[in-house]
């Protein structure tokens, strides 16, 4: 288990949380209410800034209630090791309604993760494969 240090920046935040003890994702919680209107997005403050260890993100998803009963989807986005501001959550309304987020709401989950550096060498050459330069949907349906 990682310590990830939360600073409250609001009177309004509330500290991540699971669900239960089998929650691969934390909830982030909303401190404002907001409308994110028919077909358009809102930015949501968390209130929340989060020292990560070092070696990992917090990988930022929208919450699978949200997107199957509500029709909201939420930018998925790293939180990098190096950030320290607030933690905002752009989230998209794709239903038929507006949609209300209320203070204290559920609104996205993190998910803490750990990062693999890559070494980058410039090739002449890449070796080959069955689908080589095939694009999307080039390997079936």
């Amino acid at each position: 288990m990682n310590l990830v240090r939360v600073k409250l920046l609001n009177d309004k935040a509330v500290m991540p949380t699971y669900a239960d003890s089998g929650a691969a994702g934390f909830d982030f919680y909303a401190i404002k209410n907001l409308t994110i209107p028919v077909g358009g997005s809102g930015i949501v403050e968390t209130g929340l800034a989060l020292e990560i260890p070092v070696g990992y993100e917090v990988q930022a998803r929208g919450r699978s209630g949200l997107a199957f009963k509500d029709d909201i989807i939420a930018h998925f986005g790293t939180i990098d090791e190096s950030y320290r501001g607030e933690v905002k959550i752009k989230l998209w309304n794709l239903g038929n309604a507006p949609f209300r987020i209320i203070q204290g709401m559920r609104i996205a989950q993190g998910v803490l993760a750990p990062v693999e550096r890559a070494l980058f060498m410039e090739a002449f050459e890449l070796g080959k494969t069955m689908r080589g330069v095939g694009g999307i949907g080039s390997t079936g349906a």
